[in-house]
């Protein structure tokens, strides 16, 4: 595996794999003091980057063994990747998901022509099965990250980056099982040895950054995350061998950064990219990163949210950043006390996004009343204004420990 291997499986990619925008954005490089450019992965065939070292393995393959169809265990992008690449190649194709998959993702897979079959509770028994299913059929494992050919695919990545902006000084990856930017590290350090490029973990599994620090592939203890996509609890033994040649550093972020950076890209840039993917921009933006006035490329690399999770991540990032606050306010049971609470708070400008009203509770007394209500607000300082209005009038008001730690 080299870099003429990349350079062969990109033009073997034209038509089926897109060549992906790479969008300046003027947002971030305010905030991260860079010039900085997103590579728009979130917008490849089936949402993601995956697809390329998909096809490029099953490409890869002899008639007999495409004959034979594939097999994959995935319970995200890597599922799409090999249903979409088997599709366009008219392979065989099953994909085995845990029974917990998101019922999105595995309609997707469906989609893509591949047979889904639910198996186990948790990823590791959907492996196992996946494994069983190929000696069973004499199908081929397709892996996620760890194979020559993979790599290679997820390498034209890199090399996009070249053509779009030939003096890009630093790249900025996500990382998992070190698939993507061990092909990005490969195809940009042997053209132009002076690019840094780094990789981005979340805090919740850092199994590169610690296998490095180890030198050599180590397991790590996983803890939920919503950069799910690069929850790998062990990198693989060729991706790991790529990195510790070629990339400059691994950096982590933590769950709150990740979800403040995904509202940032969908409310500035107006794009969807799920936490993994943003994962990259996170670090650069929170300064994980020591990069100024640079020309700076983060690879944005996918965008498949489910539905339900979308509207959880605005709600908790509005609330994060000062936008949306709840009130508990005990008042007197008597007619014109909602009403003058209503009123302080929609004189100070603030928004009245709903209104619950008890009068039974175990710590409601008989003749009081306890109001919840949820406000949006403009920021951190209107929050505090409102609550120092509402104690100056004698209201008993509570917030959570967040909030009242903003103030």
């Amino acid at each position: 595996m080299n870099i003429d291997d990349i350079i062969i499986a990109r033009e073997k990619m034209k038509g089926i794999v897109y060549t992906t925008p790479l969008d300046y954005s003027k947002t971030f490089s305010r905030l991260s003091h860079n010039e900085v450019y997103l590579k728009l992965e979130n917008l490849q065939k089936t949402g993601s980057f995956k697809v390329r070292g998909s096809y490029n393995k099953l490409i890869s393959l002899s008639k007999e063994e495409l004959k034979k169809g594939v097999v994959a265990a995935s319970a995200g992008n890597h599922a799409q990747g090999v249903a979409y690449s088997s599709q366009m190649l008219g392979v065989p194709c099953t994909i085995v998901m845990p029974k917990g998959a998101p019922l999105s993702k595995v309609e997707a897979t469906k989609q893509y022509g591949a047979e889904v079959v639910l198996e186990g509770s948790v990823f590791d028994d959907a492996l196992a099965y996946a494994l069983e299913l190929k000696e069973q059929m004499g199908a081929t494992f397709i892996h996620a990250f760890d194979d020559e050919a993979v790599i290679t695919g997820q390498g034209t990545v890199g090399l996009e980056i070249l053509d779009q902006l030939p003096d890009v000084e630093a790249i900025i990856c996500p990382v998992g099982g070190g698939g993507l930017i061990a092909g990005v590290a490969m195809a940009v350090k042997e053209k132009n040895p002076h690019i840094s490029v780094y990789g981005v973990q979340t805090s919740a599994c850092p199994s590169m950054k610690h296998s490095l620090a180890e030198n050599k592939p180590v397991m790590v203890k996983s803890q939920p995350t919503m950069a799910d996509g690069i929850a790998v609890k062990k990198p693989g033994l060729k991706t790991f061998d790529i990195v510790q040649k070629y990339v400059d550093d691994i950096y982590c972020v933590d769950e709150m950064e990740i979800a403040r950076t995904m509202l940032m890209i969908l409310e500035r840039n107006k794009l969807l990219v799920e936490g993994s993917g943003a994962c990259s921009l996170s670090a650069l933006i929170y300064e994980k990163l020591k990069l100024k006035e640079k020309k700076v490329v983060a690879v944005l690399s996918g965008g498949n949210v489910d539905m339900n999770f979308i509207s959880r991540i605005i709600e908790h990032g509005m609330v994060e950043s000062g936008r949306y606050v709840t009130f508990t306010i005990t008042l007197k049971d008597k007619p014109g006390e909602l009403e003058r609470v209503l009123s302080t708070i929609t004189d100070l400008d603030a928004n009245i996004q709903s209104v619950n009203l008890n009068r039974m509770g175990k710590n409601i007394y008989p003749g009081y009343a306890e109001l919840e209500i949820s406000v949006e607000t403009k920021n951190h300082d209107h929050i505090g204004q409102l609550y120092k209005i509402l104690t100056e009038k004698n209201y008993n008001v509570e917030m959570s420990d967040f909030y009242s730690s903003a103030n």
